[in-house]
């Protein structure tokens, strides 16, 4: 495993990351443990997850205990890492609705108020049992926020020593310039790095989002860079694959057509075409980590070679070839709800 900083933070994160949102169905909570302990010992240090991981329906499989019996992913990762706490680089978000009363959160705002951020740090603490939390995420921009007031809180946080770090998810790229600038304006802590959703087929950050974080000096986190087991080889004709994963749909024609060319070009390679869509993720630049979440550990054990594999320009190329359309795909509303 290699590992690269985060931005001017001075921490060093493993290329690859550990996600976790579908603890406690794929893997189950029962193998989670064991899980955890596979990733440590290939040497990844980043464990990502959310207060909204787990335990809520849009992750719910036949053969899989509904919602209401399961754990929160953080209560899993907190058992897991039980007794080696200091050996990651651990992460977790806030404002995605925990309930149904009036201030849980919400995919349409209030999720990054001072009270529902202080409520939910410390529910976060008390799942994960640690004392503090290493990256703190506004897991998607509130609307309803003044952004001062969001970012301000996420400083305090940092001085009572809650959190060591904030960072952003899902901001589109005007948002995170906002950010970024209203922190240096009122001297308050700057996010740490941003997490975005970004692969062979959903290449749109390219537009905003990258560039944005690039000029600010804000490294990017990434997530969904398999495409749902878009690229995972057979793992596309799953019946929960793409969106499938957290209750939306699955896949097009057109993301069908491209793991196709994917896999035709990793098979003349001599890889396997998850392998060469990690590998091309992390051959982006700005890009720190990238978030991998296989549902058995051998899935996590052939995902682990991307790491050491290089793509030139002229492989890169031939990925991208088909690709163009995809650039061009909309944006995600403020109010969408992808699974980070």
């Amino acid at each position: 495993m290699r590992y690269r900083l985060l931005g001017s933070s001075g921490v060093r994160v493993s290329e690859l990351a550990l996600g976790t949102a579908l603890f406690g169905v794929a893997p189950t909570a029962a193998e989670a443990t064991a899980f955890v302990a596979r990733a440590a010992d290939a040497g990844i240090n980043l464990i990502d997850t959310a207060n909204s991981y787990g335990n809520q329906p849009r992750f719910d499989r036949e053969g899989v205990p509904a919602a209401a019996q399961r754990e929160s992913a953080e209560e899993i990762v907190g058992r897991a890492i039980a007794g080696r706490r200091d050996e990651f680089v651990l992460s977790t978000k806030v404002s995605e609705p925990v309930g149904d009363g009036p201030n849980d959160g919400s995919y349409d705002g209030g999720g990054l108020s001072r009270l529902h951020v202080m409520r939910l740090v410390e529910r976060s603490l008390r799942r994960l049992r640690t004392d503090h939390i290493d990256i703190y995420y506004a897991h998607r921009p509130d609307p309803l926020t003044r952004i001062e007031d969001t970012l301000a809180t996420f400083d305090l946080l940092i001085r009572q020593g809650k959190i060591r770090y904030y960072a952003l998810s899902n901001y589109p790229g005007w948002r995170l310039a906002e950010a970024v600038l209203t922190a240096r304006r009122l001297g308050l802590h700057e996010p740490v790095c941003h997490q975005i959703r970004y692969s062979l087929s959903r290449r749109d950050p390219e537009r905003e989002m990258l560039p944005a974080g690039r000029h600010l000096g804000i490294d990017t986190v990434v997530f969904g860079a398999l495409g749902g087991g878009l690229f995972a080889g057979d793992g596309r004709f799953r019946r929960y694959s793409g969106g499938a994963r957290w209750g939306g749909p699955g896949h097009s024609a057109a993301e069908l057509a491209l793991a196709e060319h994917v896999v035709a070009c990793s098979e003349r390679w001599g890889t396997s075409s998850a392998q060469v869509a990690l590998a091309w993720a992390l051959s982006r630049p700005g890009i720190a980590s990238v978030i991998v979440g296989p549902e058995s550990v051998a899935e996590f054990e052939e995902l682990l070679p991307a790491v050491d594999l290089q793509l030139g320009p002229d492989r890169i190329a031939e990925l991208e070839a088909p690709a163009g359309p995809a650039a061009d795909a909309p944006r995600p509303t403020a109010g969408s709800a992808p699974a980070r």
